[in-house]
Order: structure tokens, then sequence, then C-alpha cells
């Protein structure tokens, strides 16, 4: 089963994509890492965005994906753009989609930690990295 964790931040998504177990999984490395939706985007920005997210989780076979739960109040809260990025993933995406709040992120890292050697050494990719691994079984 393949598995990408999409971490949704400003307006970037960074993506990670993991197929195994959480015991023993490999990174699966295409090119694309980066989807970048730019601010107050027009109609068919929007569209190009949901096209590009579409047409990864196709041609990569995408099983599942995991995208970073917003915050919806107080600081940190999600802005506009993770909200409109968000919505557009979970509208057009044909792998099945789940959200996963931060806080479930942290307790598998303090049980799981040996096993994620190959996390990314970049912050946003280390975290859609932790997305993906959230799903792994």
């Amino acid at each position: 089963m393949l598995v990408a964790g999409m971490f949704l931040k400003a307006n970037e998504v960074r993506i990670v994509t993991l197929k195994g177990t959480r015991a023993t999984h490999e990174l699966v490395a295409p090119k694309t890492n980066k989807f970048t939706l730019i601010k107050n985007p027009t109609q068919g920005e929007v569209v190009t965005f949901g096209e590009q997210v579409k047409a990864f989780c196709i041609e990569h076979s995408i099983d599942k994906l995991v995208l970073n739960r917003r915050a919806s109040k107080g600081q940190g809260a999600g802005g506009a753009g993770t909200f409109l990025m968000e919505g557009v993933i979970l509208a057009l995406s044909p792998s099945n989609i789940e959200l996963v709040h931060p806080a479930t992120v942290r307790a598998t890292d303090k049980r799981t930690s040996e096993f994620k050697a190959l996390k990314p050494k970049t912050v946003d990719l280390g975290k859609a990295y932790d997305l993906a691994f959230e799903l792994l079984t």
C-alpha cells in the first residue's frame, strides 16, 4: 500500500510517499515533493492545483492520502491558503483521505521513533513523512 503524507502549510503542500510497514518501510521518491498555490489564486489556478494533486495520486497509484488537521481557532489556526488547498484535495483526490491531528503524530513519534531512520531532515518534509507514517501498519 502506498501512503502519501501531505503537509499543508501557508500556500504549499509538501509530499512524502511511503510503502511498507512501520518497521520496514521505504521512501518512494518521485521528483515531485511540493505543490504550490499562490496567494489570492484565480479560479483557473485552483483548478490547475487540483489537477496536479489528482494526477500525482493517479500516476503514483497512491492508496491513501494523509493531511494534517488544521487548527480551527487560536494561535496557529489554519489560514485561507491551507483551507482552500484542503478543500480542493478533499474534493478532487481519487485516493482515500484521512486527517490526522498533530497530537496524534507526536504520540506516535514517542512510541515508534526508532523506526523513523528515513525521515527527511527538512522540517516540512519531515512532517509530511510523519503523516504518511501514521497510516502504515
